[in-house]
């Protein structure tokens, strides 16, 4: 808000009363923005966005600890960030290409993922990457799961991770899941041949409004999250390029369960 209002650091210190090292701790999300402070700010700004000022300063309450701070010093903080954006966001959207969806995955494939890890990666902290990819899965599960969309490569589908056994319960768990009310599944077969986005996996987390959505994309050094407009409406288009060109949720679980029934 303060950079698209064109606003230096130093004028939004001085119109809320704080030095600029305070600011740049707020924007970086290790302090917190009083709902004063935040409207004083937004009319500065010139902000009349009330949806984007009320999903802020819900952003800016207090919040207990989430399940993902167990983990903390225990796991790359990069792996607690999507936890926590996942559980915040109000819908998700994954594509995939090399592997079954994470929010999907059974105990085992997660346990071949992981293990085939360079520099390999001790038992106990693959154990552990484990127990955090499944503790995740509980925003699918509960009295109000998370809304989700997911594409997934045909070969995705034909990886072997943990070999035959284990691929196909994973193939089975998939349609499982794929059955129920507030998931959609959707399979992008290779005769489709190239596709954007084909190079890397996509995480896209709606948020209370459009302006707060956020994209996570995969890379050699850990996730990537992306928040700039230009961005997001790329990735988005992404999205909407695969709902055009995807078999529909029927087809895609009969293509699963060919593949896994010829396993």
């Amino acid at each position: 808000m303060r950079t698209a209002a064109g606003m230096t650091a130093d004028t939004a210190a001085g119109l809320l009363g704080l030095d600029r090292g305070k600011i740049s701790n707020i924007e970086s999300g290790v302090r917190t923005l009083s709902t004063e402070r935040l409207r004083v700010l937004a009319d500065g700004c010139s902000c009349t966005d009330e949806a984007y000022l009320d999903a802020l300063a819900e952003m800016a309450q207090p919040r207990a600890r989430g399940w993902w701070h167990e983990y903390r010093g225990k796991l790359p903080a990069g792996l607690l960030d999507i936890a926590e954006l996942e559980w915040h966001a109000t819908r998700l959207y994954t594509a995939q290409t090399v592997h079954i969806p994470g929010l999907l995955q059974t105990e085992d494939y997660a346990r071949a993922v992981f293990g085939a890890v360079l520099p390999e990666l001790p038992r106990l902290e693959v154990e552990t990457r484990v127990s955090h990819r499944h503790a995740r899965q509980q925003v699918l599960r509960g009295d109000r799961p998370t809304t989700y969309v997911g594409y997934v490569h045909e070969a995705a589908l034909r990886m072997q991770f943990g070999g035959r056994d284990a691929a196909r319960r994973q193939l089975v768990h998939l349609n499982e899941q794929g059955e129920r009310e507030h998931i959609t599944l959707r399979v992008l077969p290779v005769e489709l041949g190239i596709f954007p986005g084909a190079g890397h996996a996509l995480l896209y987390a709606e948020g209370p409004v459009r302006s707060l959505d956020t994209a996570q994309v995969d890379t050699a050094h850990g996730p990537a999250f992306m928040h700039d407009p230009a961005q997001l409406a790329k990735y988005w288009s992404h999205l909407e390029w695969m709902a055009k060109s995807a078999l529909s949720p029927e087809a895609s679980r009969e293509f699963i369960h060919t593949i896994a029934a010829n396993l």
